[in-house]
């Protein structure tokens, strides 16, 4: 067992082979200076500064036996799986430097670098929000028998909160990276991370990707195996 120092005073304890990290749609056209999101703010991203820490936290975890899921965020160019309500949005598909934004096959929809997939770990394609939206996720975290999640990636507030509050549903004890997650808006990030430690941390736990490393190479509990 492992024990991370979360928010709250409060500790975060897991078996990391019944554990997996859900690294959410860092994607080229989410995460890069030069995508669909970068171009919007003149090539001054504000989600990249999480990539130097996530990408440790998820070696860190690969070395420990997690299992790790990665997400991506896209559509089919002929539409057919947008909903009514993206639709009349009218942002699935608009033009952008790595091809229409969140068409499935294009270069922008695909993993930012340092972000690919190695062998044995799942990619959850959705065609929206929620990792668990129309995917076969939770059949796979049920076949391992995994129990709790950790959840990090773009964009904090749309489709890691969407992802964390469907895996509450489900009855995953989840722990939330809050430096490993970003928005546009740091308002708007810091106002979510309040919404998951509400009444009583409604949604699960909050903590340091530093700390969540230091738990999975160091801080095991004492007499646990």
């Amino acid at each position: 067992m492992f024990k991370v120092s979360c928010w709250g005073n409060r500790s975060f304890e897991f078996d990391p082979q019944r554990a997996a990290l859900v690294v959410i749609d860092m994607q080229r056209d989410f995460v890069s200076h030069d995508g669909y999101v970068g171009l919007r703010h003149r090539k001054r991203n504000p989600l990249v500064h999480i990539i130097p820490e996530l990408l440790g936290v998820l070696g860190a975890a690969r070395s420990a036996g997690l299992y790790i899921v990665h997400t991506r965020e896209g559509y089919a160019a002929d539409g057919s799986d947008v909903n009514p309500y993206k639709k009349a949005l009218d942002y699935v598909g608009s033009p952008g430097p790595g091809g229409p934004f969140l068409i499935r096959g294009f270069h922008g929809h695909d993993f930012s670098r340092g972000f690919e997939s190695l062998a044995g770990e799942a990619v959850i394609d959705k065609a929206g929000f929620s990792a668990f939206y129309n995917t076969g996720l939770e059949r796979d975290l049920e076949q391992r028998k995994i129990t709790h999640l950790v959840l990090a990636g773009v964009t904090t507030q749309c489709s890691v909160h969407s992802t964390l509050r469907d895996a509450v549903e489900r009855g995953y004890f989840c722990l939330t990276l809050e430096d490993c997650c970003a928005t546009e808006d740091a308002a708007v990030h810091g106002a979510t991370l309040r919404i998951i430690q509400s009444e009583n941390h409604l949604f699960g736990w909050i903590a340091t990707g530093r700390d969540f490393t230091h738990a999975l190479i160091e801080n095991r509990v004492p007499g646990s195996h």
